[in-house]
């Protein structure tokens, strides 16, 4: 179990961050100093910066980095500072960025400071066929469900965390948390009955409870 758990981790080390064409980043380095550039929504500014900037400032005490948000644009500019002393901070405060501006609250978002905690986001574009003018929506109410049940459904037999905003559902937990919530997505979204989803739902948990305990990570 643990082989495939750092197989898994392994392939998200990279994962891909685009949403819905808002989303951009840029990974750079200059002058020794680590620095990541993130174009999220502008309506989820007002969430990132939070109530007289407790927000921002939270994300900028945990990670000892430096934010910069223009919230005409939705730009939000990260670089490590003198203090940073995780090599992964700028990374870290820039994958809660993202997941902020793909729905989630930032008390969600901020699960993925914990060890081994990833975000994925499925673009729902790349899996729409055709032209079907009410695709998007038919699909974004088959995740969701009736009173948001199918989506609790998902989190709680995954034990990822799901946010579906826009044309995107962005996925946080350990890599075969989110391996499994992604794949029950996927189906969902190409047109496989509830009932059989949360037979594969009820599978992969008991498979990987008797498995030995990966299944449920922190948060």
């Amino acid at each position: 179990m643990e082989e495939e758990f750092d197989k898994l981790l392994k392939k998200y080390e990279h994962v891909d961050k685009e949403g819905e064409g808002k989303d951009q980043l840029i990974d750079y380095e200059a002058f020794g100093e680590q620095e990541e550039f993130v174009r999220i929504p502008k309506e989820r500014i007002g969430v990132l910066i939070g109530r007289k900037g407790s927000t921002k400032k939270k994300i900028e005490e945990i990670t000892k980095t430096r934010m910069e948000v223009d919230s005409e644009t939705g730009e939000v500019f990260i670089s490590s500072t003198e203090k940073t002393d995780d090599p992964l901070a700028v990374w870290k405060a820039r994958d809660v960025v993202m997941a902020i501006g793909r729905g989630f609250s930032p008390e969600r978002a901020f699960r993925l400071f914990n060890e081994g905690e990833v975000l994925e986001i499925i673009n729902l574009s790349d899996i729409i066929i055709g032209n079907e003018k009410n695709a998007l929506p038919r699909i974004r109410g088959r995740i969701i469900g009736r009173k948001g049940r199918t989506r609790e459904i998902i989190e709680e037999m995954s034990g990822a965390d799901i946010s579906v905003y826009g044309k995107t559902v962005a996925i946080i937990g350990n890599p075969i948390q989110v391996e499994i919530a992604k794949t029950a997505i996927e189906k969902l979204a190409r047109g496989s009955p509830h009932g059989t989803v949360y037979k594969y739902l009820e599978r992969r948990k008991k498979d990987l409870e008797l498995e030995g305990g990966v299944y449920y990570g922190e948060g």
